[in-house]
C-alpha cells in the first residue's frame, strides 16, 4: 500500500476518533504512533522507537522527548508531541532545546494531524525557528508526501532530504514574500516592473497610483492563469468522455489494427482478479489494462516499460506471465483456472515493489 493511502487512511482515523481523545497522551496513542508505523518504524521495538528518552539539558536532569527514532541504530528524529486541539507552531521552544543535546538531524512538532519537521539549515546542531516541511493529514499535499518518503525506514536518505530541505525552505519564503508583493506591492517591486516601460520620473502620486495598478495587474494575471488550466482540464476530460464513448475502457496498442483484437470475457475477469490483488499494495487507478493481439497486458502508470504480468488466453492452454524476477524475465504459468491466478499474489506483489 502506498505511503499517500496509509495517510489518508490515518486522516479517517483522526476524523472519527479526535472529539473522544481528550488527552496529550490519547493522541500520541491514537494519531502520532500509527504515523510512526506509517513511515515503516516498529513501534513495539524499543530500540528502533524510544519512548519517553531522557534528554538532560545543562543543570536539567531527567528532561524527557516523546519518541526517539532510530535508523541503522542510529538516532534520526526526534518527536514533540502535544494534544491535537494545540497548534502545532506554538511549542517549538520546547523541541528546540531537545535537539540542540541530541544526535537526531530531524526534529518533528506534532499535534497528531500537523507535523511539523525541522533542521538545522542555518547553524550546525541549532534547530531553524521554521520547519522545512509539514505534513498536515487534514490537507496532504503530493509534493510534501514525495519528500516523507525519504524518512520511511526503507527509503530513509539524509543527503536527500537535506538537499530537499534546503530547496523547499528557501521555496517557501519566495512565495510568502510573493504573496506578500501580490496582496501590497512594495516600491521595489513597482519600480523594477514600471521601469520597463515607463520612460518618466515616478512622482509620489504617481507611484501610489502605479502601486495599485500593479496589485490590480498581479491579481489579474493569476486569476487568469487559474481560469485557463480549469478550462484546459474541463476540454481534456470532455474529450476523454467522448472518447470513452466510442470504445471500450480498454486501452488499444497504438501498433496494432484494433479491428484485429478481441478483448475476451475471460480477459475481462482476469483483469479484475490482478487488481484486487494489487489493490492491497497500490490505488486501483494505477493499474491499467492494455489488449493486444498477441496477449492482454497489465501495466503500472499505464506505462509499458513497467509490465505486471500479462494474460495469454488465445491459445489452447491458460498462461499467466509474471514480472517478479524483472520486466525482461517474464515467467509464464499455466492456468487450469481464472482462480488459480490468486496462487500467485506475491509475484504480482513484488512485481510492484521492483518498481
Amino acid at each position: 500500500m502506498d505511503l499517500k493511502l496509509k495517510l489518508e487512511q490515518l486522516h479517517q482515523r483522526v476524523v472519527g476518533l479526535k472529539d473522544q481523545i481528550n488527552t496529550e497522551e490519547a493522541t500520541k496513542n491514537a494519531f502520532v504512533m500509527p504515523f510512526i508505523q506509517i513511515l515503516g518504524y516498529d513501534i513495539f521495538n524499543p530500540t528502533e522507537v524510544i519512548p519517553e528518552h531522557i534528554c538532560d539539558i545543562g543543570t536539567k536532569k531527567g528532561e524527557k522527548v516523546d519518541y526517539v527514532i532510530r535508523n541503522n541504530n542510529e538516532p534520526i528524529l526526534i518527536f514533540e508531541c502535544k494534544h491535537w486541539k494545540e497548534n502545532a507552531d506554538a511549542h517549538n521552544s520546547q523541541l528546540h532545546r531537545y535537539y540542540h543535546v541530541s544526535k537526531a538531524r530531524f526534529g518533528v512538532l506534532t499535534n497528531g494531524t500537523v507535523y511539523n519537521f525541522y533542521t538545522d539549515l542555518e547553524k550546525p546542531n541549532i534547530m531553524d525557528e521554521k520547519p522545512f516541511l509539514t505534513i498536515d493529514i487534514e490537507d496532504l499535499k503530493d509534493n510534501s508526501i514525495k519528500i516523507l518518503e525519504s524518512f520511511t525506514k526503507n527509503e530513509y536518505n539524509l543527503e536527500s532530504i537535506l538537499d530537499s530541505a534546503e530547496g523547499l525552505k528557501y521555496i517557501k519564503a519566495i512565495r510568502k514574500e510573493f504573496e506578500k508583493e501580490i496582496d501590497n506591492p512594495s516600491d521595489e517591486i513597482v519600480k523594477l516592473l514600471v521601469n520597463r516601460f515607463f520612460d518618466k520620473p515616478l512622482t509620489a502620486n504617481r507611484m501610489i497610483a502605479f502601486k495599485e495598478y500593479t496589485k490590480k495587474a498581479l491579481t489579474v494575471s493569476i486569476n487568469e492563469s487559474i481560469s485557463d488550466r480549469l478550462k484546459s482540464a474541463l476540454n481534456i476530460n470532455e474529450k476523454i468522455e467522448k472518447k470513452d464513448e466510442g470504445k471500450a475502457s480498454l486501452l488499444i496498442d497504438d501498433n496494432n489494427e484494433a479491428g484485429k483484437i478481441v478483448t475476451t470475457e475471460e480477459e475481462l475477469e482476469a483483469f479484475q482478479i490482478v487488481k484486487a490483488i494489487l489493490r492491497e499494495k497500490i490505488p486501483s487507478n494505477r493499474i491499467a489494462p492494455r489488449d493486444t493481439q498477441s496477449y492482454f497486458g497489465i501495466l503500472l502508470d499505464d506505462n509499458n516499460r513497467k509490465p505486471i504480468c500479462r494474460l495469454h488466453f488465445n491459445t489452447a492452454n491458460k498462461y499467466l506471465e509474471t514480472f517478479h524476477k524483472g520486466k525482461d524475465a517474464g515467467e509464464k504459468k499455466q492456468l487450469a483456472s481464472l482462480d488459480e491466478i490468486y496462487n500467485y499474489r506475491n509475484e504480482l506483489h513484488q512485481t510492484v515493489d521492483n518498481y
